[in-house]
């Protein structure tokens, strides 16, 4: 009624277009802007280009898209301010049509904005090829030089997960602004390139002659948190202050993020306290900020604070609320921010169900967490991703598998993070094949360019026998942070390739990179499967006194092993009782390992009563100490020792062994008889065993059960998983073909035996991955040299 008023009471005959573009100007509703269109009109400039170019901005403004499409359709002539004007408006499949039909049915020419328009509309579609043209397009009409244009073309590529075309564009342009350094840093942190993200907004600063802005400041503070780069932060933060951002809400808040995430809880609590008026986000940031570092009770209180403050909390607030990253032990809490999300409404964005799906999945509520991804309307590649993830994360590989065969039959398009977490499972399932495949599916969508996705690829091959495809990807990346040298180091242990693996620490100690404790227990476990004990000790105190890396539980573990594998069991002893910290079932479990190796009771004595007293739960120590006792041929003891196991009702887990045949899994256990193939596979295994014998092989059966007869005892191990497996290899294969099999325990001593004169008499070369290590049998051999 007002707005009516104003016009009627100034209008005039003569009324002119600067009354209108100023009347459209103050508008701020869409009532408003139906009135005054009723006015244009009444006063004959529906058709002034200007006024209805300008109507159609503060209709988008108000997001009044449908309108605006109509008004643009009413006009006889567009000129091209008012195409640019709808092409931003519209930012989705609209804007491209419109810019093919200023293409071919009008005789304008896009400039500039057009194509930097239509570009960043481009992004919102799932088909990146339409990005691609409408550069090209830009390219060819002279803009691939222009400033906007190739500004827009970054953030598209950037947004399309395309860091390699990205970084070329980029680096291209003949003039680069504050925007277009801050689309590069900001996209690069979008796509978890910390390193690269952090290297640009260096150069930036070497630059000179940009000036940094406060979007600059907050754009690289989340590299830096992800980085847990502390110092630089601090560094960033003496910069905000000079340049006078410091007292801005958005950068503060940023700040909160990266001293949360670093562990300061206490610093970013006095940052959120020099907010004079915390908005919604400062809120959310501190929220988050409490429950990452396990301080959920603070965390809950805030929030509490923010709903009796009457702001109304938003989706952000809730994920920040939902104990990720500490769940355990607060899945009362995730039930009852589940429950406050069903009530309020909020459980439909898809962020919160992935938050909810994700804490659940890490809490091992695996069923409660496929129910959430299960109910969600909308599903997200997020979504798909956390499932995913949680399958891969609580050894579900096979459904994490079947999952994401689910998600690409959804026509959902996977991205480095969904790549990234289904490697995972390949590497852990030993799927070798279904891991190739997703590797030509890295090629085709121009992932290998992300470093999570190829330092995953060198993780699976080299978890799936693939130890010199794991090294080819290792050399064709360009960039490598400490995550893909520890993979590879990581892999080398795996394969027994000690010395190599302390070849490649120390190409990573020249190339700059720092070791952490992930790397250390790389090469102490290489070192460990590798007999090289002067090497392990030197690697450990240099870990200490060189790094000043503190160990934990695993490294001093692995020394024990280290030491006890060489049969020098009385030192590993000594290690131990002189650690400077409580040792604890990893260091006993350690020893005991090596005392059944060399077959020494006193010392076994002495480790298995301390693991008895700190883990009476793990059958696996009963199991090692049993198997001990047999060796020696006292079986009163180890029955006694299967007895206890019986009486605590503690359960074995049952060995069995996966081989691919033609991208087909098939799954043996011991004496199975369930496969397709049974009867050949035994008569198979017959053969062997009959060729083996009259090549001198032996039956190991200290092991087996000592209330069955020899003969049986015999008949027992000869069925055991791995074998089967080998036999069924060996006839759905042509001759000559490597056998890979993959077993999920230790391959035993009989077994190990057996696949030496398996391969000498097949002339087969057999990969076997078991629990701790891959074993590759050639010509009667296996390369860990029977130290395993």
């Amino acid at each position: 009624m007002l707005m009516k008023s104003a016009i009627t009471s100034t209008y005039s005959p003569t009324g002119s277009r600067n009354f209108f573009l100023n009347l459209l100007k103050k508008s701020t509703t869409l009532s408003h802007l139906t009135q005054t269109h009723a006015q244009i009109i009444l006063n004959d400039f529906q058709n002034d280009i200007s006024t209805i170019t300008k109507l159609t901005h503060r209709l988008f403004d108000l997001k009044a898209t449908s309108y605006a499409r109509h008004l643009f359709l009413s006009i006889p002539n567009p000129d091209l301010f008012l195409f640019n004007v709808l092409i931003k408006g519209f930012s989705n499949a609209h804007s491209i049509s419109l810019y093919t039909h200023l293409r071919k049915c009008t005789h304008l020419k896009p400039d500039n904005f057009t194509y930097a328009f239509a570009i960043a509309s481009a992004s919102t579609l799932s088909d990146e090829k339409v990005g691609i043209l409408l550069h090209q397009h830009a390219v060819v009409d002279g803009y691939g030089s222009d400033l906007f244009v190739g500004t827009a073309v970054v953030d598209f590529y950037l947004k399309n997960w395309r860091i390699d075309l990205a970084r070329k564009v980029f680096d291209k342009m003949p003039v680069r602004d504050t925007v277009s350094w801050n689309s590069m840093i900001s996209g690069l942190v979008r796509n978890c390139c910390f390193d690269d993200a952090v290297w640009v907004f260096e150069r930036m600063l070497k630059d000179g002659g940009i000036p940094l802005d406060s979007t600059t400041v907050a754009a690289i503070l989340p590299a830096l948190a992800e980085l847990q780069e502390l110092t630089l932060g601090m560094e960033v933060q003496c910069l905000a202050i000079k340049l006078g951002f410091h007292s801005y809400v958005h950068v503060l808040t940023g700040f909160i993020s990266l001293y949360s995430k670093c562990g300061d809880i206490e610093a970013a609590k006095l940052l959120f306290g020099e907010i004079r008026r915390p908005d919604l986000v400062s809120y959310n940031a501190m929220i988050s900020g409490y429950t990452s570092n396990g301080e959920s009770g603070c965390s809950v209180r805030l929030f509490k604070q923010l709903l009796g403050s009457g702001e109304k909390v938003n989706s952000s607030t809730i994920v920040g609320l939902i104990p990720v990253f500490h769940p355990f032990g607060y899945l009362s809490l995730t039930d009852c921010i589940h429950g406050f999300c069903v009530k309020s409404g909020i459980l439909s964005q898809p962020s919160v169900s992935t938050a909810l799906t994700t804490v659940y999945s890490r809490l091992n509520e695996i069923k409660s967490a496929r129910l959430l991804f299960d109910e969600s309307l909308e599903k997200t590649p997020a979504s798909w991703n956390a499932m995913i993830s949680g399958y891969t994360q609580n050894g579900l590989t096979e459904a994490a598998i079947s999952l994401f065969q689910e998600m690409q039959r959804s026509k959902v398009s996977p991205n480095p993070i969904t790549v990234t977490s289904i490697l995972s499972a390949c590497a852990q399932l030993g799927a070798l094949s279904l891991g190739k495949w997703v590797h030509s599916l890295v090629k085709s969508k121009n992932f290998e360019s992300n470093i999570y996705v190829s330092t995953a690829l060198i993780d699976m091959y080299a978890k799936c026998g693939g130890i010199s495809e794991a090294r080819e990807m290792f050399d064709l990346m360009v960039g490598k942070n400490v995550v893909t040298w520890n993979a590879m180091i990581s892999g080398y242990g795996l394969h027994g390739q000690g010395q190599d693996a302390l070849k490649l620490f120390s190409e990573m100690s020249h190339s700059g990179v720092t070791p952490n404790g992930v790397t250390f227990l790389s090469l102490l476990y290489a070192c460990s499967h590798a007999g090289l004990v002067e090497e392990g000790e030197k690697i450990f105190q240099s870990m200490i006194h060189d790094y000043h890396y503190k160990p934990l539980p695993e490294h001093y573990a692995c020394m024990v092993d280290i030491l006890g594998r060489a049969g020098q069991l009385e030192k590993a002893l000594k290690f131990i009782k002189e650690m400077p910290v409580e040792p604890g079932a990893a260091e006993w479990g350690a020893l005991l390992g090596a005392c059944v190796i060399h077959k020494d009771k006193k010392i076994a004595r002495v480790a298995s009563e301390k693991l008895f007293e700190l883990d009476p739960e793990s059958v696996g120590y009963y199991v090692l100490l049993s198997n001990l006792y047999s060796v020696e041929r006292n079986y009163r003891l180890a029955a006694s020792v299967r007895q206890d196991v019986k009486k605590r009702k503690l359960a074995k887990t049952p060995g069995c062994t996966l081989i691919e045949i033609s991208e087909t899994p098939h799954v043996f256990t011991s004496g199975d008889q369930s496969h397709p193939q049974a009867s050949a596979i035994y008569a198979m295994l017959e053969k062997l065993i009959r060729k083996m014998k009259e090549a001198g092989f032996q039956t190991e059966i200290d092991t087996a059960l000592h209330d069955v007869e020899e003969e049986e005892k015999e008949l027992m191990i000869n069925v055991h998983s791995e074998k089967l497996a080998i036999a069924f290899g060996l006839i759905a294969t042509d001759p000559g073909t490597e056998i890979r099999i993959f077993k999920n325990l230790r391959v035993c001593v009989d077994c190990h035996t057996a696949t030496k004169f398996i391969s000498k008499i097949t002339e087969r070369v057999i990969v076997v991955r078991d629990a701790n290590r891959f074993h590759h049998f050639k010509d009667g051999l296996c390369s860990c040299g029977d130290y395993w």
